[in-house]
Formats: structure tokens, C-alpha cells, sequence
């Protein structure tokens, strides 16, 4: 977990100098397991967001809004009843652990002024936020533990509030150096980042990496194989970093994944060397915030897409069901021909066929090389009545392979266009682009209707289509769903600008604007490369994308949205290439 020991002192520091003698003036519980203090202090309104959440417990202030729920919760009515207008009078923090006290002082029932704790527990799923009396008795807590959960520790009203079971760590700042690495004998197996990890209270294993990766020690390596020279660099390199951490010399900072500051990875309030894709904040407090909303706001977009992408895999699934019965019955009518032509044939020589023949050789005279075939025939049947139930079964046939040559052409349509959405949904990275693929599912029929109007948004205003610069300075619009293909294409695009789209390939409209330059090469490359990248094809290479004038591209009458048909165009052949997106992206 990232919130360790180290950054939960640094949390405290902050606190102290922000919220000491503030005001508690509303208490908010916008999730089942998360508070939210509005506090009143030194002139400014701050909300301090108490998490207890398994995956993310955390304490910071935010800036963040939710929606808080119509009824509040019944610990939300508690700690109003108990905390509002209560002033905060200390922040406790002991021997870096990662459970944070507020001391608060109130007026109770019987008008006395009183002290009580909130106590927030930052320990993964038994993360806890607890309301506790003057006397150390628990008033409630957001998440009960009866003794039927944990035999060491209840967490429920009017029990005595104990200290979770302690580590057996040492202290950073009680540390002895010259001793860190004596009586190995039991870790002799372990690794040096484990090691530490064990040893020292409040380290996180992103610290303990940090602390490898400055004493240039791979942090895989074994402690019996530990030389003693790396394990004097690692000696000198942990008393500096305790020092720095005693004396709150922190510099918070925020770790991203390679080549994008929007996929939060780490945070820290120490400095991290082991990183490159690093930013550095002014508070700790701040890269929180930042962290936990990406975080947030990915783990929201995750959750929107894998509704719809279930809805459009069921659907995809279904079409590939429909597809593989509608060419086994293309291949049933196949033979069709042939019976008219035994129809045909038997109308011919009705008066050659003996009755009761259960087959005749009959000459073929549609054929060049006039050979005689066996028409089989039923034996129960005139030959006139042969010959008029094969032309029924013909007639069955040729109807039957006409109907379904239109259902199948509309099945591959259909199938093509759940592909693309689907393509567009992977694609998209904000909110309402992918709002807007759930309201054209809805409107296409594919989710209920009655979820229609939940789903409206306030406003209809459509996500605006990505915006890059060719390296000849040149605007290139990028769709990223149907609804901005059709805007870019049908509506924001001029007869003369090019238009771009991979060949026969789910993908994005992407539109060069022509202005008063002329399009050069390179601008076409770099346009091509993006049709191809945002495209089924993005792990392609080879692809073929054609172009054509904006003036070239027509949609037809009651196609699905973001189809287009289009001619006179030339292809160009380009490889997808990550790179070369970022470059333009940047630019």
C-alpha cells in the first residue's frame, strides 16, 4: 500500500499547521465507507475526506465533489449529533503508524463540554473510522467487528477502544544502524527489500525499493549474500533518509506510468530516484488528491466500459450465432438451380417417365456435352406431380436463399458496426465520450429503453474530436465514437478537407483540414497512421487506409450512425505507430 507510516507523518505535519482550532461546520458520508469534514480554519473552508475503503483508505483534504445520498447513513446522523460545530483542538499520530486521531471538543447531551476522538484506521480491509468518548469507549464506528469476525479485536459501541496488535517493527527513528543487520540467520533467504520491509515500522515497499535503488543494491538480492560493503551503502543511505523524515524534510511527489502524467502509479512525500515519469506537489495533501481522484476516475471508466462492452459482446455473439446459421442455410438453397432444372427436365419428357419409376436418366439439354442425369422421383407421384413439386421446392429455395442473402448482408452490417463501437469504446478515456456510446446503444435498441431517461444528460452537447498538429503545422481531427465521426465528417468538415478511414476496418473518421496550405506528404503519413492506430488494426502492421475528399463522403439514408460510403479515393499503407501518436499529440 502506498499510504505508509512515512506518509501518514507528513499527512500530520500538514494537519497540524491547517486545521488546528478549526470548526467542524458539516459532516457528509457521500459512500458507505468514506466521511467528508467540512472544516472551518484560519479563514478558509476545507474538506477533509475520511476514507475507511479496502483498496484506498486514506486522509486528506479534497476538492473533490460527490453526490451525497438523499437519506444520510446512520453513522452520518452519529457523528452530526456528535462532532457538528465541534472544534478540532489536536491531531495525534504515534510511532508511525498509520492511524491518525482528531481530537475534537463539543458540547454533549447535558451541556458540559466534552472531548472526543475520531480515530481513522489506514490498514487495508480492516481500515476503520471510529467515534470514541472521553473514556476511551467506542461511541460507533463506520464498520462494526463483532467477535464472530476477529477473535483479537471488536470494533461495536460502548467497547473499550484498543490499539491495533502491533507489528513487532522497529521504530525509523530508533533504528541502530550498526546493528540493522545482525542475527540475519532467520532472514537468510529473504530479500534485501523484504528484509527491510520486516525491520522497520511505517515503510512501505516502494520506500524499501527507493532505498536499494540509491545504495545501488538489486533489491531481489538475498541478505546471506548481502557483501558488506553494499550493506554499509544501504546503512548510509537509510540513516539519511530517516534523518530527512525526522526532521519533515519531505518533498511530495506523484509517480506516473512511462509516457502519460494521466495513469497515476505511486506517490511518496520522499524523493523518488527510481522513477523518471515523476511531478513533484507543493503538499502531501495535494498528491493525494490528484492521485486517489485519477485512480477514481479510472476505476469509474473501467466500470462504465465493462457494462457496455458486455452489452456489445453479448450482442457481437448473438450476430456470430444468426451469421453461422444464416450460411448454413445459404449452403442448404445452394443446389437450387438444379431443381428447376430436374422441374424442368421431367416437364420435358412427361410422357417418356413410366408411372411409379422411383428415378429416370433424362437427357440434359442445357448442357454443352448433352449427357444424360438421374432425376430421382417420388414413386407415389404422377410425373407431372414431380415435376411440380420440384419447382414448389425450387421456388421454396430461391425464396429462402433471397431472404436470407438480405438478412445475412444486414447481420455482417450490424456485426460491423457493434465491432467499430466496440473499437471506439476501448478507445475513448473520458466520461462523457463513453455517456455518449451508451446513449446511441440505447437509441439503436441495444439496452432497454427504460434506462433511457436515467442516462440523459443535462446537457447534449457532444465531446469534442481529438485535436493534433501534423509536424507540417497542419490540424488533424480525430473521432473518437460515432456520434464525433458523424459531427466531424457530416458537419465540422469542408468539401475540400481529406478525409481518412482504415479499409474495411472498425476505426475513427479522421479529417485533415486543408485551410491555405497545401497537404504534404508527411501530413498524410501522419493522418494515416492515426486512422490506423485508433482502428481495429492498432496492433497491425501494413494496414491499408484510404483518403478521399470530404466532398466524396455520403451517408445514406437510415444508416447507422457513424456509416459512410465514399468513392473516388487512393490508399495509403502505414504501420500504427505509438510513438508517432504522442509526437503529434504533443504537438
Amino acid at each position: 500500500m502506498p499510504f505508509d507510516g512515512v506518509v501518514t507523518k507528513c499527512i500530520i505535519e500538514e494537519l497540524k499547521e491547517t486545521i488546528l482550532d478549526g470548526r467542524i461546520e458539516k459532516i457528509f458520508q457521500p459512500e458507505r465507507d468514506e466521511i467528508v469534514l467540512n472544516i472551518r480554519a484560519k479563514g478558509q473552508n476545507l474538506k477533509l475526506l475520511l476514507s475507511a475503503n479496502s483498496s484506498y483508505p486514506r486522509i486528506h483534504f479534497t476538492g473533490v465533489v460527490k453526490e451525497n445520498p438523499a437519506a444520510p447513513p446512520v453513522f452520518c446522523m452519529l457523528l452530526r449529533k456528535h462532532l457538528s460545530g465541534a472544534k478540532i483542538i489536536g491531531v495525534e499520530f504515534s510511532d508511525y503508524e498509520r492511524i491518525v486521531t482528531l481530537l475534537v471538543e463539543s458540547i454533549n447531551e447535558l451541556g458540559d463540554m466534552s472531548v472526543k476522538k475520531i480515530i481513522i484506521e489506514i490498514m487495508g480491509r480492516h481500515s476503520n473510522i471510529i467515534l470514541v468518548n472521553s473514556d476511551d469507549k467506542i461511541i460507533d464506528s463506520i464498520k462494526h467487528v463483532d467477535s464472530e469476525t476477529s477473535s483479537v479485536r471488536e470494533v461495536m459501541p460502548a467497547r473499550p477502544y484498543i490499539l491495533p496488535p502491533s507489528q513487532n517493527k522497529t521504530s525509523p527513528e530508533a533504528l541502530d544502524m550498526e546493528k540493522l543487520f545482525d542475527k540475519t540467520d532467520e532472514y537468510s533467504s529473504t530479500s534485501l527489500e523484504k528484509y527491510l520491509l520486516n525491520k522497520i515500522k511505517g515503510f512501505s515497499p516502494l520506500l524499501c525499493r527507493e532505498i536499494c535503488f540509491r545504495a545501488g543494491v538489486d533489491e531481489r538480492t538475498s541478505i546471506s549474500t548481502l557483501s558488506v560493503h553494499a550493506r554499509e551503502r544501504v546503512k548510509s543511505v537509510l540513516h539519511e533518509l530517516v534523518s530527512q523524515i525526522a526532521s519533515g524534510k519531505f518533498s511530495p511527489c506523484l509517480i506516473f506510468e512511462d509516457g502519460s502524467f494521466e495513469k497515476p502509479l505511486d506517490f511518496h512525500c520522499v524523493e523518488i530516484r527510481q522513477y523518471k515519469n515523476i511531478k513533484h506537489e507543493s503538499s502531501i495533501n495535494r498528491v493525494l488528491d490528484i492521485f486517489y481522484s485519477k485512480k477514481d476516475l479510472i476505476e469509474r471508466i473501467r466500470q462504465k466500459k465493462s457494462v457496455l462492452i458486455k452489452v456489445l459482446q453479448t450482442n457481437i455473439e448473438r450476430c456470430n450465432k444468426k451469421l453461422s446459421l444464416q450460411q448454413e442455410k445459404l449452403r442448404e438453397v445452394s443446389d437450387r438451380e438444379k431443381l428447376r432444372l430436374y422441374g424442368e427436365l421431367i416437364t420435358a419428357n412427361i410422357y417418356n417417365i413410366q408411372k411409379n419409376a422411383k428415378s429416370v436418366k433424362l437427357l440434359n439439354y442445357y448442357s454443352e456435352g448433352n449427357e444424360y442425369i438421374e432425376v430421382p422421383l417420388d414413386e407415389n407421384l404422377s410425373p407431372q406431380e414431380n415435376a411440380q413439386r420440384y419447382f414448389k421446392k425450387y421456388a421454396k429455395a430461391k425464396s429462402a436463399y433471397k431472404y436470407t442473402s438480405e438478412q445475412l448482408q444486414e447481420t455482417l452490417s450490424e456485426l460491423e458496426y457493434l465491432e467499430g463501437v466496440l473499437v471506439q469504446l476501448e478507445n475513448s478515456d473520458k466520461i462523457q465520450e463513453i455517456e455518449e456510446i451508451k446513449e446511441e446503444l440505447i437509441e439503436q435498441g441495444y439496452i432497454s429503453s427504460r434506462k433511457k431517461a436515467s442516462s440523459k444528460r443535462k446537457n447534449d452537447k457532444t465531446s469534442l474530436p481529438m485535436h493534433f498538429k501534423s509536424s507540417e503545422g497542419i490540424d488533424i481531427y480525430v473521432g473518437k465514437n460515432n456520434r464525433q465521426n458523424d459531427f466531424l465528417t457530416m458537419k465540422q468538415a469542408s468539401s475540400k478537407d481529406i478525409w481518412l478511414h482504415a479499409r474495411n476496418i472498425p476505426g475513427s473518421h479522421v479529417i485533415i483540414k486543408k485551410q491555405q496550405k497545401n497537404i504534404g506528404e508527411n501530413t498524410l503519413l501522419e493522418a494515416a497512421i492515426l486512422a490506423a492506430y485508433y482502428s481495429r488494426a492498432k496492433m497491425s502492421s501494413a494496414v491499408p487506409v484510404d483518403y478521399t475528399e470530404v466532398k466524396n463522403v455520403k451517408k445514406p439514408p437510415g444508416a447507422k450512425p457513424g456509416m459512410v460510403i465514399y468513392d473516388n479515393f487512393k490508399t495509403i499503407i502505414v504501420t500504427p505507430d505509438e510513438s508517432v501518436v504522442k509526437s503529434l499529440k504533443q504537438q
